[in-house]
């Protein structure tokens, strides 16, 4: 069954819409922040799936393996995972300054604040 032999591109589907959605329907910043990082991590998934031969061996070579899986993914997803760290890092270090201004860290009520100050 060819379905079930794509299983993890149904789970990279799956984490990426999830992550998407929470992005997009949640007004909370952190919960935000957490929405990135279920998309990243699906991300993550794809490329190593990707990365992986059925019967594929690490590319070293040898008399009579004539079937190598391709390391390049891995190796960029361990520069994606320190990327991801560090954007989550900046993105936490900037929800903590919009809390100190703003005293919440709720989208609408921001912009609520800021539409005061801007009649004002």
């Amino acid at each position: 069954m060819q379905v079930l032999g794509l299983y993890n591109y149904w789970v990279v589907i799956v984490l990426m819409m999830a992550g998407l959605y929470i992005m997009i329907a949640r007004y909370n910043l952190i919960k935000k922040m957490i929405g990135l990082g279920v998309f990243q991590t699906s991300i993550f998934y794809m490329y190593i799936t990707m990365g992986k031969v059925h019967g594929g061996t690490a590319p070293i070579l040898e008399d009579g393996i004539e079937l190598y899986s391709n390391p390049l993914p891995h190796v960029l997803i361990l520069t994606a995972i320190v990327v991801g760290v560090a954007t989550t890092a900046v993105g936490l270090a900037l929800i903590v300054r919009i809390f100190e201004q703003y005293k919440t860290i709720e989208e609408d009520e921001i912009k609520a604040i800021e539409a005061l100050e801007h009649d004002s």
